[in-house]
C-alpha cells in the first residue's frame, strides 16, 4: 500500500471518528441464543509493541506525532453490548488503526532519512564501502519490515471500515425505529387501523409511528426560503411568457429588456385580469384588459388612456442557471447560491423541455408534492408497480435496503445499482447502471458501463397539486439524441412511468384526507423517505436541520 493510499485511509477514518481518543479493540462479534441484536466481545487484544522511540527529531514527527489512544479506551471483554456501544468499539478500532498507521508511515520516512544520511557524501568519507554496504542492508531490512507492517495495517482499515459500516448500519436501523416516528403512549384507532393491531404484545410498549394523515395543511412559510427550480430555459423565449402556481400564488415568468428572467403576480393591478391572458414586447408584460404594461420588478411602467400612476405588481427574486430558472417565494433574504443540478461529467441530456424541438417533460399533477417526493424516493415498490415499464422482469429481492451515512440525504440501493439523493427542498436525482431498457446489471453503478441519470423537481403549486419537472441524461448512445421523434417517445416513457405510480399515490392522497397514516409502519427501505419527513417536520418546527 502506498503512502498517499494509506494515508488517504487515515484520513477517512479520522473523519468519521467520534471526538474522544479511541483504541483498538480486536473483537469477534457473535449473537447469543436469546440475544438479539447484541454483540460479544470475547477477547481485546494490544499491540504493545506499539510504543516506538524516534532517535531524533526529525520533521516528519510533529505531522504524526498524536497521543495512543491505548491507555484511555475502555475494556468490553466479554461483555454483551447494544448496537450503540459495539458501534463505540468500532470507532475506537478505527482510532487506533490511524494512529497505528501514522506510525508506520513515520517509521518509513525516518527510514528513508537514515538511508540519505549513510549515503551523504561528506558521512562517506569517515565510512568504509563495508560500513555503509551492511548499514544499507540494515536499513533495507528494516524498511522491508516497515513496509510489510504497512500491508498488515491496510488490511486491518479495510477489516476496520467494514465493520464500522456494519455497526453504523445496525445503529442507523435502531433509529429508524425509534426516532422516524412520534412517541404516543396510546395509539387511537383510525380508518386505517383495525383495533387488533393496538395490541402489539403482553408486556410490550405501545408501537410509535411516523404520522402523516389528516387533511393537507397549507405549508409553513419555512418551506417558502429556498430557491426553486420552476421552468427550463428553453421554455422561455424573449416573447414568450410561463404562468405558474407556487405555494398557492399565481405568477407569470417572462424576460426583460436585457434578456433576464423576471417573476411577478400574474394578476394586473389594476383590475385583477390575468396578466398571462396577455403579451410581452420590449421586455414588458401587457396585461389583455387595459393594456397597463409591468417589467420584470412588478413596477407598472404604462397605463393607456389615463396618467400614470405609481403603480407596482408583488415580484420575486428570481434568475437563470444551468438551463434552469429560478425564484425565491419566502420572505427572508434569498440565500446567495443554489446547487447545481447538472448531470454528471460523460453525460448528455436526452429529456427535457424544450419548445422548439416539442420535448415538454412538464406536467401539472394532481397530488400533494410531498406524497410525489415520498414516492420517488422508494425503490422498493418497483418491481411491483412498474411491470409494464423499467420493472419488467425484476425478480424481488428478499431483502431490500437503502444504505446511506448517518445522516444526510444520499445513498445507494441495494440490490439495485441506482444511487439517489433528496435535495432540499423539492429535488430528487438518481443515477442508474444498465444495460439496456429494463435490464440492471452489476451490485452497484461504477460495475455498470452504462448509465442514466434522472432529474425529478415536484414544486408544490398547491395542497393538492405539484408542477413536475423532469430531465433525463445517458452516457452512452449520443446519436439517440438526434434521432427523429425519439423526444416523444421519451416523453411517452415518462409518462407512462409515472402513471403506474399516479393512480396509487392519489389513492394515499384520498385514504390520507380521510385519516389514513400513509407512513404507519415504516421499515428498512424506508429510510430516504422517513428522512425526508425528518426535515419538511424540522422546517415545520423551527429547528435545523
Amino acid at each position: 500500500m502506498t503512502a498517499v493510499a494509506l494515508a488517504a485511509a487515515s484520513a477517512s477514518s479520522s473523519a468519521i471518528a467520534v471526538p474522544f481518543p479511541l483504541r483498538r479493540l480486536p473483537s469477534t462479534f457473535a449473537t447469543r441464543k436469546g440475544v438479539k441484536g447484541r454483540i460479544k466481545i470475547f477477547a481485546v487484544l494490544r499491540e504493545d509493541e506499539g510504543e516506538r522511540l524516534v532517535e531524533k527529531k526529525s520533521p516528519w514527527t510533529t505531522l504524526f506525532e498524536v497521543g495512543h489512544p491505548k491507555p484511555r479506551g475502555p475494556l468490553y471483554k466479554g461483555k454483551f453490548l447494544d448496537v450503540n456501544e459495539a458501534l463505540e468499539v468500532a470507532r475506537f478500532d478505527i482510532q487506533y488503526l490511524d494512529w497505528r498507521a501514522r506510525q508506520d508511515l513515520l517509521t518509513i520516512m525516518l527510514l528513508h532519512e537514515k538511508v540519505v544520511d549513510v549515503l551523504n557524501p561528506p558521512a562517506r568519507e569517515y565510512k568504509s564501502i563495508g560500513t555503509v554496504k551492511k548499514e544499507l542492508a540494515g536499513l533495507q531490512e528494516e524498511l522491508a519490515q516497515a513496509h510489510k507492517q504497512v500491508h498488515i495495517s491496510e488490511a486491518q482499515v479495510a477489516t476496520a471500515l467494514d465493520k464500522l459500516a456494519y455497526m453504523e448500519q445496525l445503529v442507523n436501523d435502531r433509529l429508524l425505529q425509534d426516532w422516524s416516528t412520534i412517541s404516543s403512549e396510546e395509539t387511537l384507532p383510525t380508518p386505517s387501523t383495525p383495533t387488533q393491531s393496538l395490541h402489539t404484545g403482553k408486556g410490550k410498549p405501545p408501537r410509535k409511528s411516523l404520522r402523516v394523515s389528516g387533511p393537507i395543511k397549507s405549508y409553513h412559510p419555512s418551506l417558502k426560503n429556498y430557491w426553486y427550480p420552476i421552468a427550463f430555459s428553453a421554455d422561455l423565449k424573449d416573447d414568450t411568457m410561463i404562468p405558474i402556481e407556487c405555494f398557492e400564488e399565481p405568477w407569470v415568468i417572462f424576460r426583460g429588456k436585457n434578456g433576464n428572467p423576471g417573476c411577478v403576480q400574474d394578476t394586473c393591478a389594476h383590475r385583477a385580469c390575468p396578466l398571462h391572458l396577455g403579451t410581452v414586447s420590449n421586455g414588458r408584460i401587457q396585461c389583455p384588459y387595459h393594456g397597463w404594461e409591468y417589467s420584470t420588478d412588478g413596477k407598472c411602467e404604462k397605463m393607456p388612456s389615463t396618467r400614470l400612476l405609481d403603480v407596482r405588481l408583488k415580484s420575486v427574486p428570481c434568475f437563470e442557471q444551468e438551463g434552469l430558472i429560478w425564484i425565491w417565494p419566502g420572505n427572508e433574504p434569498p440565500a446567495i447560491s443554489v446547487p447545481s443540478l447538472l448531470p454528471p461529467s460523460g453525460f448528455i441530456v436526452h429529456a427535457e423541455s424544450n419548445v422548439a424541438e416539442k420535448r415538454q417533460i412538464v406536467m401539472e399533477l394532481p397530488v400533494e408534492h410531498g406524497l410525489l417526493i415520498d414516492n420517488l424516493l422508494d425503490l422498493a415498490h418497483a418491481p411491483f408497480t412498474h411491470t409494464s415499464t423499467f420493472a419488467k422482469g425484476w425478480a424481488v429481492p428478499s431483502i431490500v435496503k437503502f444504505l446511506t451515512p448517518a445522516s444526510g440525504f444520499q445513498g445507494y440501493w441495494d440490490p439495485y445499482p441506482i444511487e439517489m439523493e433528496f435535495r432540499p427542498p423539492c429535488m430528487v436525482l438518481s443515477t442508474i447502471g444498465i444495460s439496456k431498457p429494463g435490464k440492471l446489471e452489476g451490485k452497484s453503478t461504477r460495475q455498470c458501463s452504462t448509465h442514466l441519470h434522472q432529474l425529478h423537481v415536484c414544486i408544490p403549486s398547491s395542497r393538492k397539486k405539484t408542477r413536475l419537472l423532469y430531465r433525463m441524461s445517458l452516457d452512452f448512445a449520443p446519436i439517440l439524441k438526434h434521432v427523429p421523434f425519439m423526444d416523444h417517445l421519451w416523453r411517452h416513457f415518462a409518462e407512462k412511468v409515472l402513471n403506474e405510480d399516479l393512480r396509487l399515490v392519489l389513492g394515499q392522497q384520498e385514504r390520507m384526507i380521510n385519516g389514513a397514516n400513509v407512513w404507519n409502519w415504516p421499515v428498512i427501505y424506508d429510510k430516504l423517505g422517513v428522512r425526508y419527513r425528518f426535515w419538511r417536520d424540522s422546517l415545520e418546527r423551527g429547528a435545523e436541520q
